[in-house]
């Protein structure tokens, strides 16, 4: 076997290494990996929870939320919006006693058709979270609202929300975070 490896005109030769420097070097390299994977878990926190979980217990997990909503016989939902250009946001909804009950991804085609005209801004909050982001159709009289989320092509779901605070209309574009820019 050669140990040199031929690179055009030149030939590289792998370093040697001593049999004491391999163990330290592999624990070295174990240790990164493993630094590295917990690091990517703390960044991407598995958001499945058991049902029955208590409320403390998800706070604890995930931190403080983004929003809570009321809810009727006094549940209540977290939301856990991932940011402004991030594509996700879970809700977790708790019974009175602060039980689980269920917890979902939102921002999904499914729940963006389930949006009809007429419907308050508050239930749309509660249904799919607050927007990526918003702003003025001066003509129309309506606010948009924008969300990205995941999906193969590059678009995102909007609300039109009327000066009511009710939904007008939604429709699907172009998200501008796609656009080249030159």
């Amino acid at each position: 076997m050669n140990p040199h490896t031929e690179f055009g005109h030149f030939a590289y030769v792998p370093a040697r290494m001593s049999n004491a420097a391999m163990p330290k070097f592999q624990r070295v390299i174990a240790a990164l990996v493993v630094s590295a994977f917990l690091n990517a878990c703390a960044l991407f926190p598995s958001h499945r929870f058991a049902s029955g979980t208590s409320v403390g217990q998800v706070v604890r997990v995930l931190g403080e939320p983004t929003a809570e909503h009321a809810l009727p016989a006094g549940g209540r939902q977290l939301e856990y919006a991932s940011g402004e250009f991030a594509k996700t946001t879970y809700k977790y909804t708790f019974d009175a006693q602060g039980t689980l009950l269920d917890g979902q991804q939102v921002l999904t085609e499914p729940n963006f058709s389930a949006i009809r005209a007429g419907m308050t801004a508050d239930e749309v909050r509660l249904m799919i979270g607050a927007p990526s982001a918003t702003w003025p159709l001066t003509r129309l009289r309506q606010l948009v609202w924008s969300y990205r989320y995941e999906s193969p092509f590059c678009q995102w779901f909007m609300v039109g929300m009327g000066p009511d605070d009710r939904v007008v209309d939604t429709a699907y574009g172009e998200d501008p975070m796609c656009r080249v820019h030159d």
